[in-house]
């Protein structure tokens, strides 16, 4: 069983491509959405971020504002590095737990989609690390559209992040997003009838 780490920068068109890996019989794991049940009320993860960053973190349900949350420590890196010292044994254990699991279920490929994989050092945990890359302009229009973010909004998210050339630096295979759906089927194809012959199935 091959495990890929599918990365890349907001608006690259990660989840695009982690959509046609599920398609073509990937198991596919958003590590976003692991984070998010690992910060679900109850939890000790739950208990420190509310003991950490206070209760103005929380929803009229109780529950943890995600973007309330996300305001901190986008603009904190501590209060980013304390968040990530929280969650990311919780989070890797759910990823351990999983990937046994599809390992028992005779799974072939599964993707871990993860934005900030490189930077959290979970490429560990992975055969090989994918990298989706678009055209900023590309991404600027995505994010304006998709989030209604201004241009100065989303260049202040594109640079928190890991630079494109670093990521890509880091990277096995890298799918440019930039041109149609259609095209970057085709590419998500060609990378993964390569992954199953390196694969030697």
């Amino acid at each position: 069983m091959k495990v890929i780490g599918l990365t890349g920068g907001i608006g690259s068109g990660k989840s695009t491509v982690a959509k046609y890996l599920a398609g073509l019989g990937a198991a596919v794991m958003d590590l976003d959405k692991v984070g998010h049940e690992v910060l679900k009320s109850g939890g000790q993860p739950f208990k420190r971020v509310v003991s950490e960053f206070g209760k103005d973190v929380l929803n009229a349900r109780g529950e943890i504002d995600r973007a309330r949350l996300a305001k901190i420590v986008f603009k904190d890196p501590e209060a980013l590095a304390l968040l990530n010292r929280i969650t990311h044994p919780a989070i890797d254990k759910v990823i351990d737990e999983r990937i046994a699991e599809y390992r028992r279920q005779g799974a072939k490929v599964v993707v871990l989609e993860a934005a900030a994989m490189l930077e959290a050092g979970k490429a560990g945990q992975t055969d090989e690390i994918w990298a989706t890359t678009a055209p900023e302009t590309t991404v600027l229009h995505r994010l304006g559209e998709r989030s209604g973010y201004s241009k100065a909004e989303s260049r202040a998210r594109i640079r928190s992040q890991m630079s494109d050339k670093e990521r890509l630096k880091n990277a096995d295979v890298v799918i440019d997003t930039g041109g149609s759906l259609d095209e970057v089927k085709t590419r998500v194809k060609k990378e993964w009838r390569a992954l199953i012959k390196r694969s030697g199935d």
